[in-house]
């Protein structure tokens, strides 16, 4: 599909959106909406085999992701948007490296709720920030198992109660291998299934 093949193109080698110049970023937003017009599964939340999964981040436009970049000694590592369909549950997971052994993670947890065919309520509960060592990570799909069990972990592990902690989601683009979302902050999201 030409459209999904220049939207690629546009926002390889931008590091999520970190390395997008102004003008980039105009021209991906175009590549964006123009594969959004072309999206294969007119109802996306119905799509549960889709969109169940591990996604990893591609590109965003999202100040409070890109932003984890900007903490002294930390760089962003691969960014995931993990969905459990079957427990309207999803884990948004960054991995952060920087100094040798002190590799990090920051993962949110929260429940979803569909509120039309396309968008999603999303409600967060939980806060995980640690280091991927003392969390003996070694995957999204490890690390959520890990969770799912109840196994205890050694991180600073919070339960989030307030109620501004929520947003929705749009899905604007579906297909086996590619998703796009725009959320309630304005941010968009380009997403690819797998590592």
């Amino acid at each position: 599909m030409i459209g999904k093949s220049e939207l690629l193109e546009a926002i390889a080698g931008k590091n999520r959106g970190l390395l997008a110049t102004t003008a980039q970023k105009q021209a991906i937003l175009a590549a964006i909406a123009r594969l959004e017009d072309r999206n294969p599964t007119p109802r996306p939340v119905e799509a549960a085999d889709l969109l169940d999964g591990d996604w990893r981040l591609l590109y965003t436009t999202s100040r409070g992701i890109l932003g984890i970049d900007q903490v002294p000694l930390l760089k962003l590592g691969q960014v995931y948007q993990c969905i459990r369909m079957g427990d309207a549950q999803l884990y948004n997971i960054a991995e952060l490296y920087g100094l040798p052994l002190l590799e990090g993670l920051v993962s949110v947890g929260a429940r979803f709720q569909p509120v039309s065919d396309r968008r999603v309520n999303v409600i967060f509960e939980r806060s995980i920030i640690g280091l991927q060592r003392l969390l003996d990570y070694q995957s999204p799909a490890q690390f959520i198992a890990a969770i799912a069990a109840g196994k205890s972990l050694r991180a600073i592990d919070t339960n989030i109660t307030n109620r501004d902690q929520q947003g929705w989601l749009d899905i604007t683009y579906l297909d086996p291998d590619l998703r796009i979302g725009r959320g309630n902050e304005g941010s968009v999201f380009v997403l690819t299934k797998g590592s």
